[in-house]
């Protein structure tokens, strides 16, 4: 049985938001957005995010700076008019790149979350994924699956399994959850295995 973490008492400090820079068209995404900015403020986790304030990545970062959590907003420097993106929620970093600013999301976090969105959400996601893969991290990787949002990429990640494309452990690099609560909860007990800390310490890689 999963041990109970307690409120305020969470194993992370920063955990990284990946989000569509667009509401989306059903206020389940919207409402889901607020309430991981609520999740994460009830367990005194501060918030990485791709900055501004438009869209999901908006509503998650206003939820949790309004609640007086700490946010960073990292995001490149091409992007900051705020006629393109709105006003970043907190502290900002400005980056050279779209690259650099992946690189410090996750430097700069201790798991990652994905709400739904639409490419760059996407290829976020299974970057870090990938990551873990490769044992260039052991951070746990969450996807928010609101409403069914992903159950098609989860359907094409098990066609990957069984064609032979993804290993069977492989599957376990994530976990997904309806909502918020449950599945910062199950990020909480994550725990990487020895093989994959025998492999991080044997090539010396963190981010």
């Amino acid at each position: 049985m999963e041990e109970e973490i307690k409120l305020g008492n969470s194993r992370f400090k920063r955990v990284c938001v990946f989000c569509g820079s667009s509401t989306g068209k059903r206020n389940c995404y919207q409402d889901a957005a607020v309430e991981l900015g609520k999740e994460l403020l009830a367990r005194k986790v501060d918030l990485v995010y791709g900055g501004g304030s438009v869209g999901l990545m908006g509503l998650v970062s206003e939820a949790v700076h309004s609640g007086g959590g700490h946010v960073l907003g990292i995001i490149p420097r091409t992007l900051m008019s705020k006629e393109i993106t709105g006003e970043t929620f907190g502290e900002v970093k400005p980056v050279a790149s779209m690259h650099q600013r992946k690189a410090e999301m996750a430097r700069h976090s201790d798991a990652f979350i994905a709400l739904p969105g639409g490419y760059g959400t996407l290829e976020e996601l299974l970057e870090v994924i990938t990551w873990a893969q490769l044992g260039i991290h052991n951070k746990p990787v969450g996807l928010l699956n609101v409403d069914g949002y992903y159950n098609s990429l989860l359907a094409f990640i098990d066609k990957a399994v069984e064609d032979g494309f993804i290993q069977p452990y492989q599957r376990h690099l994530f976990v997904s959850a309806p909502n918020a609560k449950d599945l910062v909860q199950k990020l909480e007990v994550v725990i990487p295995s020895l093989a994959d800390l025998r492999f991080l310490l044997f090539y010396d890689l963190e981010i």
